[in-house]
């Protein structure tokens, strides 16, 4: 990054999740939580990064009152006062609808609501929260913001997609105009289910696809994994519909598609978490695990046992992606297999899946070897720091995190070889010293189970070469997984895109 006097091009960021922003950033940046997934988590942590970096970095999300926990009559003087007196200096700027106030998620099941959701926050970034910040250029996520681009390319300025998830909604002009967005502005920048013959005969019968107009209209696109953007490409993952594919394609081949790795936020560090009974470092981590481990056991009426193997599930119960259903059926197996290990499984998750866990659990009667508890943020902190593998079985990944924060944790990853996945976990190999996980490579139960075994053999070895492997992976880990390397490869594409440098602390 150059160092150049001047001003900093203003950067606004329009995310429909966040968890938090720093200090600085608004009169609510320490109220806000909003997420429904790792993009929250994503988006809060690159803003913070690139915040205190030095970036001019600007930040619109929707007013979600109930998630943001203001009492109502409290916050209507503090917007009161907001408008007055902070908001011409503030960097946050929340999306005003009555449709985002009292929700408790942030998306819905149904399809006209999670679509009435998405027009309301764009129809307030297109018609004020743009206008008033002026920026030089716009960062949007997924398809809640995907017709942005569309507009932003129309009004000339640069702006970047980034792509975390393939869900989209396809709606109809004459829908999107009546939640009071003007479309007919920026409509030949939109993607069409077919090519439209002009503005009028589109109207009402030729849908746009959100997601694939945001891909379509946006200057630059990134994946959130170089592997996943490749595998796009390749035609690896037949749930991607081919228009959306051939678009991704068309950016590659325009040299306009990055795949750019997400990283956890800086709070995953085993030696000052707070949530944890006994922190520590990647220099002898075993004895603090081994504590963290016994008091988690005891918190989950699990056998106490400092030395049984512990596998924690981190993500959610989803048998779509996640691969929660390969593991459902060969959960007996192994804890049968290694019961005289008195090996363990921690469930810290929501999601379809969880109730065929504790069935599992209730019928066989695995309750002292086997927790099923909904997610918590203090929970799942204290079940990387006490479990010795963390399972993410995924079919597909655009990303995910919890296979880096094990790792940083010395909780090592048993991982189906795909996307983000790909890109972040390498099998260990001994004799090498390289590696920090699992990779099995044939999507069904027998690869999982096989790949379990492979983690077992690894506990199995003695205390002091284990131990060594884990300092090196921790180290390792902590160095390649780095927020200020993700954010810096952000800052590097925004370079690129406006063909100027951007001014940053050193």
């Amino acid at each position: 990054m150059s160092k150049k006097k001047g001003k900093n091009p203003t950067i606004l960021i329009i995310t429909p999740e966040i968890t938090y922003l720093p200090k600085g950033m608004g009169n609510m940046a320490n109220v806000l939580n909003a997420k429904a997934g790792g993009m929250a988590d994503v988006s809060a942590s690159l803003v913070s990064e690139l915040y205190d970096l030095g970036a001019d970095i600007h930040v619109a999300l929707p007013h979600y009152r109930k998630m943001f926990h203001i009492d109502i009559a409290q916050l209507i003087d503090e917007e009161l006062r907001i408008f007055q007196e902070k908001l011409p200096e503030s960097r946050l700027h929340l999306a005003e609808d009555r449709i985002f106030y009292y929700r408790d998620t942030i998306y819905s099941g149904y399809g006209g609501e999670a679509a009435n959701l998405s027009l309301a926050f764009q129809r307030e970034m297109i018609n004020n929260i743009i206008p008033f910040v002026k920026p030089d250029l716009i960062h949007c996520n997924d398809w809640m913001t995907g017709l942005i681009p569309a507009m932003a390319r129309r009004r000339g300025i640069p702006c970047l997609f980034t792509i975390h998830n393939i869900h989209t909604r396809k709606l109809l002009l004459n829908h999107i105009e009546d939640r009071g967005i003007d479309a007919a502005e920026f409509w030949k920048y939109l993607y069409f289910m077919r090519p439209p013959h002009n503005y009028e005969e589109s109207r009402e019968t030729n849908p746009v696809d959100l997601l694939t107009s945001g891909i379509f209209a946006a200057h630059f696109i990134n994946t959130v994994s170089p592997k996943f953007l490749k595998e796009i490409a390749d035609g690896r993952h037949n749930f991607i519909p081919p228009h959306i594919r051939t678009e991704i394609t068309n950016k590659i081949h325009a040299d306009v598609a990055y795949g750019i790795t997400n990283a956890p936020d800086n709070i995953f560090n085993p030696a000052d978490n707070p949530n944890l009974e006994m922190n520590y470092t990647e220099k002898h981590p075993l004895k603090a695990k081994k504590q963290n481990k016994k008091v988690l056991q005891k918190n989950l009426g699990l056998i106490i046992d400092e030395n049984a193997p512990l596998l924690f599930w981190p993500s959610r119960l989803d048998p779509v992606q996640k691969g929660c259903d390969l593991f459902g059926h060969i959960l007996y197996n192994v804890i049968s297999k290694y019961y005289h290990k008195n090996l363990q499984v921690v469930f810290v998750a929501n999601g379809s899946y969880q109730q065929v866990f504790r069935d599992i659990v209730r019928f066989h009667d695995f309750y002292d070897r086997v927790a099923v508890v909904d997610f918590n943020e203090k929970l799942s902190h204290q079940a990387y720091a006490a479990s010795d593998f963390v399972l993410m079985p995924s079919k597909f990944e655009p990303c995910g995190l919890p296979q880096m924060i094990g790792s940083i944790f010395g909780s090592l990853p048993i991982a189906f070889d795909t996307g983000g996945l790909h890109d972040t976990v390498k099998h260990i190999d001994l004799e090498k010293n390289t590696g920090n996980g699992f990779l099995f490579e044939v999507f069904d139960g027998a690869g999982l189970e096989w790949a379990i075994n492979e983690a077992v053999k690894f506990y199995d070895q003695p205390e002091k070469i284990r131990e060594k492997h884990l300092s090196r992976i921790m180290k390792e880990s902590k160095e390649k997984f780095s927020l200020s390397k993700t954010a810096q490869s952000y800052i590097d594409l925004y370079e690129k895109m406006l063909k100027r440098p951007l001014v940053v602390k050193y």
